[in-house]
């Protein structure tokens, strides 16, 4: 497509979305939709698909959620979980050693007993949904400002997770939907007995490196295996799905079931603006200091290398997203299309007091950016936590607040240390993952050094915290002055209690003591004056999108469970066209072009077996299902909930996604089964998993 006939394309794209119209009016494949609110007639107008109640339950029921941060999907009835190599990458990092590196080399299980025990993974999946948002409201007193209204809803919620779990056993989380709109209550079956089956080594999964990301043509098998047990056993999974071995044909009707994070498309463009000039600019300084630091570090040995890979991923793979994202922002068309859009939905609102919106409602919510603006780093520093970056500081934070909050009634709790909360709080201070004394210093440093500078070295707080010193020399006594390493020293003070808190001379504990006030109080703040304030106004807006266009418009993403659908697609390029697919064999001729060398280096295992291979095989494919970051292991499914792929990126136009779909030339990538199977049985093989994918017998 020429370049200027693409750039209308995309803004006509734009404008269709921000005008928050009716869905017949969005892009034919936009939207994360609600299980319990799928678009069955644009579905059917469109695809001539209607998803059954009994094909919608078993996808809801075979989808999952790993904390280690992504999507996944149960693929036989013995509890295997297929997600991405990079959503385990923080656990195989974990399980590795010097002697052992398990992203590098990767790991094979030959049978269960072989299986290695996950040491704080834990994975929901999804059983149940109700909508709560009457009762939540009902508890707001009448005349409520903001700050008491958001209180109110907050002890609300507490009162509904803790009630739906003592009463079902499952674990409840209140989702807050349409930024205050809705509220549902979700509620999963929890494990947290994980085992690791299969993972290929990073050189597969990761083809092409950084250079490649978000890029494609790909050709990475980004996939891991796990294992849910109970009781040391293998979990008995109802709803699983089998994976495909017949490929896509382009124009395919597929769909996406996962977790995709958080979207920011219902924002006001007050709220657009203020992504643009402060947390994206925030977020890109940060995450760019953080980057020089660690590969500063790794440049001290192998082994420093090594155990700074897992922390230098993540924040390459969000440095890039980000930078996606503001250059979205950017765009002049892109904001007008929000202005026009918003203006136009003002004028209804102004023209019909009964739509449940009000003028001012926008007004509010530009006052309280406002307001956030002069506190936004402060906030940033203390309460996120950016001034502290360290795995033993996050240990000692989370100690301290548990033994204070275990204090109060449940209802007036801190998100995180409510009683639905404490099972998983505590499968992540438990952990006996290893934690490296020279990465926690150095991060330290970097973090400490970063805030006295952003603070200045005058300011009490930095000064205290400093204690003197310099933050090199700062971060060292902390870091040495701490068995918060030690997962027994951890269980003994979170069972110990606000005694046991109050009595630790324990560097970091102590440390967390003295900062903790400070960051209660500007979180204080962001709950008073901004995100009370938010969810009150938008939760009005909401109110007069529904009166317009009905409940058919999808909210913004949440981490819950949504399902996309969308066509197997290429792209047509500024130059030429782009096929929707890779192969096998399209590998092993990227990687002799550039003569192996990293990050085109195949692994032994594949190079090995090049001759078994059917090289036409496919390995990667692009579609234009809606997905953001969050969705990484979500399985693709065909029309008959097939599993055809798990998604693992999107290319670098999908990126805007976060604020607006555009749905060409956005693809979402993912690895098609096709390949997994055949690696799997040629590359590594694992014939008892093979024989368990196909235990289900479809």
């Amino acid at each position: 497509m020429h370049p200027r006939t693409r750039a209308h394309a995309r803004l006509a794209c734009a404008a269709a979305l921000c005008a928050l119209a009716a869905p017949v009016s969005l892009p034919a494949d936009e939207g994360m939709w609600l299980f319990n609110a799928l678009p069955v007639e644009r579905l059917a107008a469109r695809y001539g698909f209607t998803p059954s109640a009994q094909w919608t339950h078993r996808v809801m029921r075979s989808a999952c959620r790993l904390s280690s941060g992504g999507s996944g999907s149960f693929v036989s009835p013995d509890g295997l979980v297929l997600t991405n190599h990079h959503v385990g990458a923080a656990v195989l990092h974990k399980l590795s050693t010097p002697e052992r590196n398990l992203l590098k080399d990767g790991f094979v299980a030959r049978s269960p007993a072989e299986e290695l025990l996950c040491p704080d993974l834990e994975i929901i999946a999804l059983a149940q949904i109700e909508d709560v948002t009457a009762r939540v409201n009902g508890e707001v007193p009448p005349g409520a400002d903001a700050a008491a209204a958001f209180e109110a809803r907050r002890g609300a919620i507490a009162r509904i997770e803790q009630e739906s779990q003592d009463a079902t056993g499952l674990r409840s989380e209140v989702m807050t939907l349409y930024r205050g709109g809705l509220y549902h209550l979700y509620r999963y079956e929890r494990y947290d007995e994980v085992t690791l089956v299969m993972a290929p080594e990073e050189a597969a999964a990761f083809f092409g490196g950084d250079r490649d990301n978000f890029e494609f043509p790909r050709f990475d098998l980004d996939v891991c295996l796990f294992r849910v047990r109970r009781n040391g056993a293998p979990a008995k999974i109802e709803h699983y799905l089998t994976l495909r071995r017949a490929p896509l044909a382009e124009g395919e009707l597929v769909f996406v079931a996962g977790h995709p994070g958080a979207t920011q498309r219902l924002y006001t463009l007050d709220h657009m603006r203020f992504l643009r000039d402060v947390e994206m600019p925030f977020r890109l300084t940060e995450l760019n200091r953080r980057e020089i630091a660690l590969q500063q570090f790794a440049l001290g040995s192998a082994e420093d290398a090594r155990i700074a890979r897992d922390d230098l991923f993540g924040i390459q793979n969000a440095r890039k997203a980000f930078r996606g994202i503001l250059a979205g922002l950017l765009d002049p068309r892109v904001l007008a299309a929000k202005a026009a859009a918003e203006a136009a939905l003002r004028a209804k609102v102004a023209g019909d007091p009964g739509l449940g919106a009000a003028l001012d409602d926008w007004d509010a919510i530009a006052q309280s950016l406002a307001v956030l603006r002069g506190f936004y780093g402060e906030y940033q520093a203390l309460e996120v936590g950016l001034a502290f970056w360290s795995r033993l500081y996050g240990h000692a934070l989370a100690l301290v607040r548990l033994a204070a909050e275990k204090e109060k009634p449940n209802e007036t709790r801190l998100p995180g240390y409510r009683e639905s909360d404490l099972a998983s709080l505590l499968l992540r201070l438990h952990s006996p993952a290893p934690i490296h004394p020279a990465l926690e210093q150095a991060k330290l440093a970097h973090s400490l050094a970063v805030f006295a500078t952003t603070f200045g070295g005058e300011h009490p707080l930095v000064r205290t915290v400093l204690d003197g010193k310099a933050p090199e020399a700062r971060a060292a006594d902390l870091v040495g002055g701490t068995a918060l390493g030690r997962p027994e020293v951890r269980k003994e003070l979170a069972a110990g209690g606000a005694a046991a808190i109050a009595a630790s001379t324990d560097a970091m504990i102590v440390l967390a003591r003295t900062v903790d006030p400070y960051a209660r109080a500007v979180r204080k703040r962001y709950e008073d004056l901004y995100q009370s304030v938010e969810r009150e106004r938008y939760g009005r807006i909401a109110s007069a999108l529904f009166a317009v266009h009905g409940t058919d418009l999808y909210p913004d993403a949440t981490y819950s469970l949504r399902l996309a659908y969308g066509t197997v697609k290429g792209t047509a390029g500024p130059g030429a066209p782009v096929p929707f697919a890779t192969t096998i064999g399209g590998a092993f001729q990227r990687s002799d072009a550039a003569g192996g060398r990293e990050p085109y280096e195949l692994p032994a295992s594949w190079l090995a077996a090049r001759a078994r291979l059917a090289l036409d095989t496919p390995l990667n494919f692009t579609c234009t299902a809606d997905i953001i970051g969050g969705n990484s292991g979500s399985p693709v499914l065909d029309r008959d909930a097939n599993l055809v792929g798990v998604i693992f990126d999107g290319n670098r136009d999908s990126l805007i996604w976060d604020i607006v779909y555009m749905e060409d030339p956005g693809r979402a990538v993912a690895v098609a089964a096709p390949a997994i199977l055949e690696t799997l049985a040629k590359v590594y093989g694992a014939d008892a998993i093979l024989r368990e994918l196909a235990s289900g017998g479809r």
